[in-house]
């Protein structure tokens, strides 16, 4: 496939694998970037920036494919050294770099001056539109049926990536609720350029989580997912199991964030994400869950994906030729 986003990331197909916290090491992304998509390595799963320049040099060893990493900018009482973290994806030699969280302006600049292209990831068009003046490559337009944080204003794909593509004009790429070749042919037809996907990358073989968690992601349906910290305007879909139901009865009650914070806290989540305990913590998950039923091989999945939206791309011709 030829599209913008594949002449700017220099991969053979549209697909890029989102940058997921536990989840975006070396054995995911480079399995993703052989499969011929874009691999993420996610920066902060690693403790210390001399953590991510180890991760990055492993990946190198396991694929001669492009990859690159994310970087999510958050507030925090404490925040990590992102400055830091940065310096080593410059000098570690990285070309691509998708941004999340905060307009990453601050850093732009720096990134733009080592050659490398930025992608951000926004939920709204009135957030893409600041970050294509802040001068990023492309923007990942993420819906309200996504995992992670969908941001406050609800607003699904069907809606959002058309909105985008009419408002921006560099590369659009669409994100949330799409996890095989119908959601990439429907990206296409709504004028994206290519597509991210995160929870579908999860639930592959390659994906470093434990096998309990793939299956009972493979195994659930479109509403098995629940939305967290409504409340408090920092939304958040994640998997339905005994700890977000919890949160979300706490929340009805008017809990506080100090209240529920000892059981999203992040160590938990990894943890059952590498011991397989379905309701140890937090799980992020998509909508798109209810599509998936069986863990491939990343490469096998990166195939399969392409084929059928070649397919229903043509069949979609076909009902109006």
């Amino acid at each position: 496939m030829r599209t913008r986003v594949t002449e700017l990331l220099g991969t053979r197909y549209p697909i890029i694998q989102g940058g997921m916290q536990w989840v975006g090491t070396a054995e995911l992304a480079s399995a993703v970037s052989n499969a011929g998509a874009l691999g993420i390595l996610t920066a902060l799963t690693q403790p210390t920036p001399e953590d991510l320049r180890k991760e990055i040099e492993r990946c190198r060893t396991m694929t001669d494919q492009p990859f690159g990493v994310n970087l999510t900018i958050l507030p925090a009482i404490t925040p990590p050294p992102y400055a830091e973290y940065l310096q080593v994806i410059m000098d570690s030699g990285v070309k691509i770099v998708e941004t999340a969280g905060n307009n990453p302006k601050d850093f732009i600049g720096k990134l733009k001056e080592h050659g490398i292209r930025v992608v951000h990831k926004c939920t709204s068009v009135r957030h893409a539109l600041s970050a294509e003046r802040a001068g990023v490559d492309a923007v990942s337009i993420d819906g309200f049926e996504c995992a992670g944080h969908p941001g406050e204003d609800d607003i699904p794909n069907l809606i959002l990536i058309p909105a985008a593509v009419r408002a921006l004009k560099i590369p659009v790429i669409a994100s949330g609720g799409i996890g095989d070749g119908r959601g990439m042919a429907a990206a296409f037809a709504l004028g994206a350029h290519g597509i991210n996907m995160g929870t579908r990358f999860m639930i592959t073989k390659e994906a470093p989580i434990h096998d309990n968690i793939k299956q009972a992601l493979a195994k659930a349906g479109e509403r098995d997912t629940n939305l967290i910290f409504r409340t408090m305007h920092n939304t958040a879909r994640v998997f339905k199991n005994a700890i977000s139901n919890e949160v979300v009865a706490m929340e009805k009650k008017g809990a506080k964030f100090e209240e529920v914070r000892p059981l999203v806290a992040g160590v938990r989540g990894k943890q059952a994400l590498r011991e397989g305990n379905i309701d140890g913590g937090v799980i992020s998950a998509g909508m798109v869950i209810g599509l998936i039923d069986d863990v491939p091989s990343c490469a096998d999945l990166v195939e399969r994906i392409v084929a059928d939206c070649r397919a229903y791309l043509r069949a979609a011709s076909e009902l109006v030729a």
